[in-house]
């Protein structure tokens, strides 16, 4: 019964944020600040799944600047997790095809993330430049998953370059961001799916790499994020376990 309920509010809920982001949006198309507002309005969602989220930001995150930020990507629960920690001016890069998904893909295009055709190579390189200009250009932030894929429980797998290239030639620092894990965590039959970490680590500077050097930045960057991904989890089944004496 708790699994047809929470189904049918989440559809629910889902439509109604995609129906009135796609008109608020109409009023000003492409305004990045779209993407945290609806980003944020997704992640309530999380209560619905029998999760209590807690994101920690820096308090200094605001004067970060430009920057490109990178998230571990699990799988269709970064919506309601992750989500939390946009930033205000902070747009995500996605895959082309997500705006043919019925609701979801008009707003996720209106908001102004930037599509990519993952299919096409030449068209997939030059989503760098365009990244790179979108930064300069409008003044925003971008969100990226390095990873490329969902890890579906195989842990943080290797980064691909693309960010670590983008941030090198905008000239914008990295700004990791650890989700804890939440691979076969929700049970939508049961009512407390526990706790999830969303933390914002220090910026890390991209002055000091080349181009040549792209892949020690993301290599360093993904021991910085493995290593915390290590203590968080640790500490999320320590209050899990803390919470059923």
């Amino acid at each position: 019964m708790l699994f047809i309920i929470r189904f049918v509010v989440v559809v629910i809920f889902s439509i109604l944020i995609c129906l009135f982001g796609t008109i608020y949006c109409l009023f000003s198309p492409k305004n990045p600040r779209h993407v945290a507002t609806f980003g944020h309005a997704f992640g309530r969602l999380s209560t619905l799944f029998g999760l209590k989220v807690e994101v920690r930001v820096p308090a200094d995150a605001g004067n970060y600047g430009n920057c490109i930020y990178i998230a571990n990507h699990q799988n269709n629960y970064d919506m309601v997790t992750a989500a939390n920690a946009v930033q205000p001016g902070t747009v995500t890069v996605g895959k082309k095809s997500l705006v043919w998904i019925p609701f979801f893909g008009p707003l996720y295009w209106l908001a102004g993330n930037l599509l990519i055709d993952r299919e096409n190579r030449a068209k997939a390189h030059g989503t760098i430049a365009q990244v790179v200009h979108h930064i300069k250009e409008r003044n925003i932030s971008v969100w990226m998953f390095p990873e490329g894929t969902r890890s579906s429980g195989r842990g943080l797998m290797p980064f691909k370059t693309g960010a670590f290239h983008a941030a090198i030639s905008a000239g914008v620092p990295i700004v990791p961001i650890c989700v804890t894990d939440t691979h076969n965590k929700v049970k939508l039959n049961r009512w407390n799916n526990g706790h999830v970490i969303v933390e914002m680590l220090p910026p890390i500077d991209t002055s000091a790499y080349g181009k040549e050097q792209v892949r020690e930045l993301a290599a360093h960057c993904h021991d910085v994020m493995a290593a915390r991904l290590v203590e968080l989890n640790a500490e999320v089944v320590d209050r899990e376990k803390a919470a059923k004496r």
